[in-house]
């Protein structure tokens, strides 16, 4: 984050003596990236986060890709994929490539372990529910609408409310930071940047867990899962400072950039990362000159994949889209509104849609879960009739 900020108790000075009230030392912990070049924070544990118990047991990672066929327009209907398990055994993967795994989570049971994404950052977009991000760097009270940005590294665990909770998942293999173009040399959001670091959340609390008993972590790396054990209460953290962390910006704050004529898709930008931008299409006032055509025009992503990722309201430019679905128009064929959507459109004021999008700038490749609920007829929508 372009940001500093730090919780609890730290020292005055980095890398020297932090003494416990009974005379030992804490346990200094740089967490950065890039080598050492990159954004970094310091936390301050009660026991070295290196001090492992037991290695527990490693299982394969890796998504299924369905046997591929001819290049179409696709629509999956994710309400239908079967989800269960905790927070992060109920993800499942649909859209993948070199870059980034896409997928939904909709969670049936508590996670009674931790998790560390050690390949890359990962972004959460809450659909429905209320819950807790609780992390080494303290909590995070999430509600729908949030994206939910937890760095690689970070050591978490999900908690939802009794209600349930409804993901879209977001996992990379590089960072997640807000546009450069909004960004000044220092890492200050602009003034013509649609959010600024007043509508980011940060952790709110933190809790220091000075607990001995057996605690599995659960750590993601190298194409498996390694699950560890240790005698310590992993969240046993008091005091952090910098400038990486977990945090949280609701849809809600992205302002919409708008203008006389149909603006194109990178003023709905919300984050970038390597090969790939996320968006966010959000309610609006529509074009005001007065021959303006409110509906997107036809046009060839040529570079890229556009996947998005439909939350709610209506999306005019499309027929036949539920809540959760999900439609990938890929690099190379055409694509544009459905017919009838442009002359509809004409004389509208406003838009109430709600989608995340998701632009990447190498192909996405389809797992054997996302064929089983696609809707194979998407393809001829567009058919004159």
């Amino acid at each position: 984050m372009p940001f500093y900020n730090r919780m609890g108790e730290i020292p005055h000075k980095r890398h020297t003596q932090f003494r416990k009230p009974d005379g030992s030392l804490y346990a200094e912990q740089l967490m950065g990236t890039k080598g050492f070049s990159g954004i970094q924070s310091l936390l301050y544990h009660h026991r070295p986060p290196t001090a492992v118990k037991e290695i527990l047991g490693v299982q394969p990672f890796q998504p299924c890709l369905e046997e591929r066929g001819p290049l179409r327009h696709r629509h999956f209907k994710t309400q239908a994929a079967v989800s269960s398990g905790d927070p992060i055994e109920s993800r499942v993967h649909l859209l993948v490539n070199e870059d980034v795994a896409i997928g939904v989570s909709t969670p049936t049971e508590q996670m009674n372990y931790f998790y560390r994404n050690g390949e890359g950052d990962e972004l959460l977009f809450v659909h429905e529910g209320n819950g807790r991000l609780e992390s080494v760097f303290g909590t995070i009270a999430y509600r729908p609408g949030d994206y939910l940005l937890i760095p690689i590294g970070t050591t978490y665990r999900i908690v939802p409310d009794d209600n349930g909770s409804r993901f879209l998942v977001i996992e990379t293999r590089s960072g997640i930071v807000p546009p450069k173009r909004y960004r000044n040399e220092h890492g200050q959001l602009l003034e013509h940047s649609p959010y600024c670091e007043r509508d980011i959340r940060v952790p709110e609390q933190l809790e220091t867990f000075d607990q001995q008993g057996d605690y599995e972590v659960r750590v993601r790396a190298h194409g498996q899962i390694t699950s560890y054990l240790y005698n310590y209460h992993p969240f046993d953290v008091v005091g952090w400072d910098g400038y990486l962390y977990p945090y949280a910006l609701n849809i809600e704050d992205f302002e919409p950039i708008t203008g006389r004529i149909h603006q194109p898709p990178p003023v709905h930008q919300t984050f970038e990362g390597h090969n790939f931008v996320v968006c966010s299409f959000v309610p609006r006032k529509y074009d005001y000159h007065p021959l303006a055509i409110p509906t997107p025009y036809n046009h060839s992503n040529v570079d890229s994949d556009e996947l998005i990722y439909y939350v709610d309201g209506n999306f005019m430019s499309r027929k036949g889209i539920e809540t959760g679905s999900i439609t990938l128009h890929p690099a190379g064929i055409p694509h544009g509104p459905h017919p009838g959507t442009v002359e509809a459109s004409i004389g509208k004021e406003e838009t109430h849609e709600l989608a995340v999008m998701v632009d990447t700038f190498r192909p996405l490749y389809a797992t054997k879960t996302a064929a089983g609920i696609e809707d194979e007829s998407y393809m001829n929508s567009w058919r004159l009739l």
